[in-house]
């Protein structure tokens, strides 16, 4: 490290505690009375190391960030925000000119949207070059952008989520999640961004990350999942010993792997190699489309992992090393792990539609016998998720018993009978009246589970009243219990239905 960066670095440490840190002040400790604007700048790349951790203030000024934890998020993510939506535009006029949604380049970037969308339909993998990159962005920035900042209530809820993160971002694609990410946390947070991208989605991201907030520290590290080796984070520019992603006591508060464990050969294995990076109390979020073929891939990657021991160093007061699912999916009878399909999702109020997308549709020739109206607007929020950490902690740590309570692994000696069940709520309403995905039917419908059946569990209500309305109004992944719902197995479907009617006492559990 430069004399010049250690001594702004040397100050900063002693300050940090005493008030804030002024560059106009420090330069006056530094020999060669360096220009404020260059201590700054020092600042402002030392800012994420372990030690520092200073955020910026708007009046130029650094502080330590604080302790407390990040709050979750208060009512519904409404639109892509209007700095990402002008800066994706500017790289599209930059790119295709400026009116890219129209003529060649226009039809173009429709093509190139039905081919890609074509070929994930039919399970076959996207190779992204400058156009597929710029597609996919217009098409799927702003669902991505706010399905991750869902997935994160659940662990801000609970105090989870510190103000000082140091995260990597497997698979970034061109942005999603990371913007979604960088706008949850709050100004007086600070976030070290580490992106692993190799595709030309890449250029998308650098275009868009520098719009984030004055204290969010970026990196792109264009390679693949299965070529980057975490350890390489080890140290600065400078060869300054930084912090150990694999040491028992250090490594990544959060872990992103989102929308990519689809497209690699091997997802278990490159899932457990990026666990191993962890801390100790981190979390890995694992996030797929609602669809049922990545979903149902998302939850099979999850049981592979689980109870796998990835650190068998990890620190004795701070984790055990042992995967453990911590959410949306429960676990709650001991020693039970569930077996049917996995299939849950969840759904979240659509966004506005931003204007790139609306340009797009907008564009799209009346003789184009392809088009359907809507084809490029893509505002729907649906998304399934994964929790996993280290350290033994569940959302929902319960363990319940067969005195009190029937266990769906053993569903088919109470059927045709009422019992008593408790189960989380894993989906909103499957019926014709809600997104019509998987079943049908003129009630409303819920995939419910205990983390223990074998195959598909499904709370069916046929007479609503005000003691089991709880059900309806319980959001995803909520555990409810129901007393009095009726076993029935349901043939055509090859699932149990647990019909809640007028006898049914539906409670939610906090």
């Amino acid at each position: 490290m430069s004399d010049q960066r250690e001594a702004v670095r040397s100050n900063a440490k002693y300050l940090r505690n005493v008030r804030p840190i002024d560059p106009e002040e420090i330069c006056e400790y530094v020999e060669g009375n360096p220009h404020p604007a260059v201590v700054r700048q020092h600042l402002r790349e030392l800012a994420p190391e372990p030690g520092l951790e200073l955020i910026e203030r708007e009046d130029g000024t650094f502080v330590p960030v604080e302790d407390d934890p990040v709050s979750p998020n208060r009512g519904p993510v409404e639109a892509f925000p209007a700095d990402y939506s002008r800066a994706l535009e500017d790289l599209l006029v930059e790119r295709y000119g400026a009116n890219w949604h129209a003529d060649a380049s226009g039809d173009l970037l429709r093509s190139t949207v039905r081919r890609f969308k074509e070929r994930y339909l039919e399970g076959r993998r996207v190779e992204y070059d400058d156009d597929v990159a710029a597609g996919y962005a217009i098409y799927h920035l702003p669902g991505y952008y706010a399905a991750v900042q869902y997935a994160l209530d659940d662990l801000a809820e609970r105090g989870l989520l510190d103000r000082s993160l140091r995260v990597l971002d497997v698979g970034a694609g061109v942005g999603g999640p990371a913007l979604g990410l960088a706008d949850y946390l709050p100004d007086d947070a600070l976030l070290e961004y580490h992106a692993i991208e190799p595709s030309a989605a890449a250029d998308v991201l650098e275009d868009l990350l520098p719009e984030t907030g004055r204290n969010v520290h970026t990196t792109v590290h264009r390679t693949t999942a299965e070529a980057f080796d975490p350890a390489t984070l080890g140290a600065d520019g400078d060869g300054e010993e930084r912090f150990d992603p694999t040491a028992p006591d250090d490594g990544f508060d959060l872990v992103l792997a989102c929308n990519v464990l689809s497209e690699l050969e091997d997802p278990a294995a490159v899932a457990r190699k990026y666990l191993r990076a962890l801390a100790p109390d981190g979390t890995m979020l694992a996030m797929a489309p609602a669809d049922k073929n990545t979903s149902i891939q998302l939850r099979d990657v999850e049981r592979r992992l689980e109870d796998q021991q990835v650190r068998p160093d990890a620190d004795e007061d701070g984790g055990t090393g042992t995967v453990t699912v911590y959410g949306p999916a429960v676990r709650l009878w001991p020693g039970e792990r569930p077996a049917d399909r996995g299939w849950t999702f969840d759904t979240r109020p659509d966004l506005e539609v931003p204007a790139f997308q609306r340009k797009l549709e907008d564009a799209a020739s009346e003789d184009d016998p392809d088009h359907e109206p809507g084809e490029f607007v893509n505002v729907d929020v649906q998304f399934s998720y994964s929790l996993l950490r280290l350290d033994g902690r569940r959302r929902i740590d319960v363990e319940l018993d067969t005195g009190d309570w029937a266990k769906m692994a053993e569903m088919d000696r109470h059927v045709p009978n009422r019992i008593d069940v408790v189960g989380a709520k894993l989906s909103r309403s499957l019926s014709e009246d809600g997104n019509g995905r998987g079943r049908s039917g003129p009630n409303p419908l819920f995939k419910i589970s205990d983390g223990s059946e074998d195959v598909d569990h499904y709370a069916v209500v046929t007479k609503e009243t005000a003691l089991n309305r709880p059900l309806l109004e319980a959001d995803y992944g909520e555990l409810c219990s129901f007393e009095q719902v009726l076993a029935l197995w349901n043939d055509d479907e090859g699932a149990y239905n647990l019909v809640v009617d007028e006898e049914t006492i539906v409670d939610r559990i906090g």
